[in-house]
């Protein structure tokens, strides 16, 4: 490995992969090496293995993924399972091909159980059934664990996988109904307080409780995970496996994240919940433990990371169609 390696962010345009680029930045990486979707369809296998071949970079970041909240996940499970697999596979594979000895897969704490115990800890999972409105995407993740696993365990690559819980801040989403529930409240809430109505209808019940982590932290994770040593990160992850929980730490209701939305976009109407839609998981809290023992902490307050987000809205996202 060099001293400045040449490392491929997957994904770098969507709101994980860019926070990755720049806390890479930050840190003084200097040959990241960068494609768009136009640029590169990581569904494509042998465009994915030419890429490699001609770049041949050193770390990868595996960010790219196809993402969305309880809506999209029921309107379009095809697309996110064969989207999600395609993309792993591919980059794993080209990866491991081209001799890539280090890889960051980035997964989703929807990996683990519906009814897993709380905090959820990385040996939940596959311990029980998963949330139905998200389990093509939840087993699509599971698979790229699995990927990794398998090829550090065949082939001795150092190929880490680490959880997220449920992220927000720049670049994300905004779209009211496939987004996310922190960006979709944030423009449904924006855009209740620019035309005067009187309440806002938020989906379900408002009793779930979530676990939310700004972007940027969840960027310096896995850069922190990245850099581990090898036997730092093997001494903390189960053998093999290498899978580890990134989190805040604590979680709060959906109604309670309601109202903090409201108050950091200043809309001061009612709020309701549409108990006819779906809650999707009653709790997901993660343990994060392992990964704290290992030197990383999150450093963003929720109604701080909230006021960021909403900050970035406004510059980039107010004006576009809700689309």
């Amino acid at each position: 490995m060099t001293a400045s390696p040449k490392i491929f962010v997957a994904g770098h345009r969507g709101m994980v992969g860019s926070a990755i680029v720049r806390a890479l930045g930050a840190q003084g990486a200097s040959t990241l090496v960068l494609r768009s979707r136009a640029e590169l369809d990581l569904t494509d296998q042998r465009a994915v293995q030419g890429f490699f071949e001609r770049e041949r970079p050193e770390q990868v970041y595996l960010a790219a993924a196809r993402v969305g909240g309880i809506h999209a996940n029921n309107t379009y499970p095809a697309e996110f399972i064969y989207s999600n697999l395609m993309v792993q596979a591919n980059v794993i594979h080209a990866a491991y091909l081209t001799g890539v000895r280090k890889l960051l897969f980035l997964g989703s704490s929807c990996i683990y159980p519906r009814l897993a115990p709380q905090p959820m800890n990385e040996d939940a999972l596959l311990t029980g059934p998963l949330e139905p409105t998200n389990e093509p995407y939840a087993v699509a993740k599971i698979a790229g664990i699995k990927m990794c696993e398998s090829y550090n365990r065949q082939y001795g690559t150092d190929y880490r996988s680490v959880m997220p819980t449920n992220l927000y801040g720049p670049g994300d989403n905004y779209h009211p109904e496939n987004s996310h529930v922190v960006p979709a409240m944030m423009r449904r809430f924006h855009e209740a307080k620019r035309a005067g109505a009187p309440s806002v209808a938020v989906w379900g019940t408002g009793t779930p409780r979530r676990e939310f982590l700004y972007v940027d932290d969840m960027a310096l994770a896995s850069v922190h995970v990245m850099n581990l040593s090898t036997s730092d990160w093997q001494a903390n992850t189960r053998p093999m496996q290498g899978l580890l929980n990134v989190g805040f730490g604590s979680d709060v209701s959906i109604a309670e994240l309601a109202h903090a939305v409201a108050r950091t976009v200043g809309y001061e109407g009612r709020i309701t919940f549409d108990t006819s839609r779906p809650d999707g998981s009653p709790r997901k809290l993660i343990d994060s433990s392992r990964l704290l023992a290992l030197g990383w902490k999150p450093r963003t307050p929720l109604e701080e990371g909230l006021a960021l987000a909403y900050a970035d809205f406004r510059a980039h996202a107010e004006a576009a169609p809700a689309a």
